[in-house]
Protein backbone atom coordinates (compact mmCIF):
# COMPACT_ATOMS: atom_id res chain seq x y z
CA UNK A 1 0.00 0.00 0.00
CA UNK A 2 2.66 2.36 0.91
CA UNK A 3 4.52 1.37 -2.27
CA UNK A 4 1.69 2.45 -4.35
CA UNK A 5 1.29 5.49 -2.79
CA UNK A 6 4.90 6.82 -3.57
CA UNK A 7 4.41 5.90 -7.13
CA UNK A 8 0.98 7.97 -7.11
CA UNK A 9 2.30 10.81 -6.00
CA UNK A 10 5.66 10.39 -7.95
CA UNK A 11 3.47 9.72 -11.13
CA UNK A 12 1.81 13.15 -10.26
CA UNK A 13 4.58 15.31 -9.55
CA UNK A 14 6.08 13.97 -12.91
CA UNK A 15 3.18 14.37 -14.61
CA UNK A 16 2.75 18.42 -13.62
CA UNK A 17 6.01 19.01 -14.36
CA UNK A 18 5.50 17.66 -17.79
CA UNK A 19 2.33 20.38 -18.06
CA UNK A 20 4.25 23.11 -16.63
CA UNK A 21 7.42 22.45 -19.05
CA UNK A 22 4.98 22.38 -21.68
CA UNK A 23 3.72 25.81 -20.56
CA UNK A 24 6.95 27.66 -20.34
CA UNK A 25 7.69 25.84 -23.77
CA UNK A 26 5.10 27.58 -25.53
CA UNK A 27 4.93 30.89 -23.90
CA UNK A 28 4.63 33.84 -25.94
CA UNK A 29 8.38 35.25 -26.25
CA UNK A 30 9.52 38.68 -26.58
CA UNK A 31 12.23 40.25 -24.24
CA UNK A 32 11.82 37.05 -21.75
CA UNK A 33 9.66 38.86 -18.54
CA UNK A 34 6.47 36.79 -19.04
CA UNK A 35 8.79 33.09 -18.90
CA UNK A 36 10.58 34.20 -15.85
CA UNK A 37 7.53 35.57 -14.38
CA UNK A 38 5.89 31.93 -13.84
CA UNK A 39 5.61 30.99 -9.67
CA UNK A 40 4.61 27.55 -8.82
CA UNK A 41 3.31 27.09 -6.16
CA UNK A 42 1.25 24.32 -3.40
CA UNK A 43 -1.96 24.51 -2.08
CA UNK A 44 -1.64 28.11 -2.00
CA UNK A 45 -4.13 31.06 -3.50
CA UNK A 46 -3.01 32.01 -7.02
CA UNK A 47 -0.80 35.58 -7.40
CA UNK A 48 -1.90 38.59 -8.69
CA UNK A 49 -0.41 39.42 -12.12
CA UNK A 50 0.64 42.83 -11.05
CA UNK A 51 4.16 42.89 -11.95
CA UNK A 52 5.77 45.22 -14.36
CA UNK A 53 9.01 44.51 -16.31
CA UNK A 54 10.68 47.41 -14.42
CA UNK A 55 10.66 45.14 -11.43
CA UNK A 56 13.09 43.19 -12.46
CA UNK A 57 13.41 39.44 -11.90
CA UNK A 58 15.57 36.34 -12.07
CA UNK A 59 15.63 33.87 -14.67
CA UNK A 60 13.01 30.51 -14.43
CA UNK A 61 14.88 27.66 -13.91
CA UNK A 62 13.32 23.90 -14.21
CA UNK A 63 15.29 23.54 -11.05
CA UNK A 64 12.93 26.01 -9.08
CA UNK A 65 9.67 24.36 -10.61
CA UNK A 66 10.85 20.42 -9.21
CA UNK A 67 11.95 21.68 -6.48
CA UNK A 68 8.38 24.08 -5.33
CA UNK A 69 6.67 20.90 -6.34
CA UNK A 70 9.24 18.03 -4.38
CA UNK A 71 6.66 17.61 -1.42
CA UNK A 72 3.36 17.58 -3.09
CA UNK A 73 1.42 14.45 -2.84
CA UNK A 74 -1.92 13.67 -5.08
CA UNK A 75 -4.47 15.71 -3.78
CA UNK A 76 -2.78 18.71 -3.51
CA UNK A 77 -3.27 21.43 -5.85
CA UNK A 78 -0.48 23.01 -7.63
CA UNK A 79 -0.59 26.55 -9.24
CA UNK A 80 1.58 27.68 -11.89
CA UNK A 81 0.88 31.44 -12.97
CA UNK A 82 2.48 33.87 -14.85
CA UNK A 83 2.34 37.32 -12.71
CA UNK A 84 3.05 39.97 -14.89
CA UNK A 85 0.31 42.31 -15.78
CA UNK A 86 0.04 41.40 -19.20
CA UNK A 87 -0.07 37.71 -18.46
CA UNK A 88 -3.82 37.30 -18.95
CA UNK A 89 -4.50 39.47 -21.63
CA UNK A 90 -2.12 36.89 -23.81
CA UNK A 91 -3.46 33.69 -22.43
CA UNK A 92 -7.12 34.81 -23.13
CA UNK A 93 -7.32 37.85 -25.93
CA UNK A 94 -8.47 41.30 -25.43
CA UNK A 95 -10.22 43.75 -27.66
CA UNK A 96 -11.02 47.35 -26.24
CA UNK A 97 -9.57 49.94 -23.96
CA UNK A 98 -7.38 49.00 -20.69
CA UNK A 99 -7.49 51.11 -18.07
CA UNK A 100 -4.79 53.03 -18.86
CA UNK A 101 -6.28 54.32 -22.05
CA UNK A 102 -4.50 52.07 -24.42
CA UNK A 103 -6.44 50.32 -27.09
CA UNK A 104 -5.99 46.70 -27.76
CA UNK A 105 -7.17 44.12 -30.55
CA UNK A 106 -5.20 40.68 -29.08
CA UNK A 107 -5.80 37.38 -30.11
CA UNK A 108 -5.75 34.66 -27.51
CA UNK A 109 -2.57 32.65 -27.46
CA UNK A 110 -3.61 29.87 -24.92
CA UNK A 111 -0.47 28.62 -23.77
CA UNK A 112 -1.38 27.58 -20.38
CA UNK A 113 -4.94 26.38 -21.82
CA UNK A 114 -3.75 24.23 -24.23
CA UNK A 115 -0.71 22.58 -21.54
CA UNK A 116 -3.38 22.16 -19.47
CA UNK A 117 -5.07 19.90 -21.99
CA UNK A 118 -2.18 17.78 -22.64
CA UNK A 119 -2.63 16.39 -18.15
CA UNK A 120 -4.23 13.30 -19.53
CA UNK A 121 -1.17 12.60 -21.75
CA UNK A 122 1.15 13.68 -19.71
CA UNK A 123 -0.05 11.43 -17.03
CA UNK A 124 0.10 8.54 -19.16
CA UNK A 125 3.65 9.31 -19.87
CA UNK A 126 4.21 9.79 -16.13
CA UNK A 127 2.86 6.32 -15.58
CA UNK A 128 4.51 4.32 -18.50
CA UNK A 129 7.86 6.14 -16.96
CA UNK A 130 7.43 5.11 -13.65
CA UNK A 131 6.56 1.16 -14.61
CA UNK A 132 9.89 1.33 -16.84
CA UNK A 133 11.62 2.19 -13.45
CA UNK A 134 9.83 0.22 -11.38
CA UNK A 135 11.51 -3.30 -9.54
CA UNK A 136 7.93 -4.93 -10.87
CA UNK A 137 8.77 -3.75 -14.80
CA UNK A 138 4.96 -2.72 -15.93
CA UNK A 139 3.12 -2.81 -12.43
CA UNK A 140 2.40 -0.20 -10.54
Amino acid sequence: MQQTLKRMNAVFRLATQKTITQMQRTVPYQDGFLRASLVVLVNEAPPVANREEKDGMGKYTDAYMQLQIAGAVAGDRIVAAYTMEYARRLEYGFVGVDALGRHYNQAPVGWTRAASANWKANVAEAVAEAKARSPSKGRL
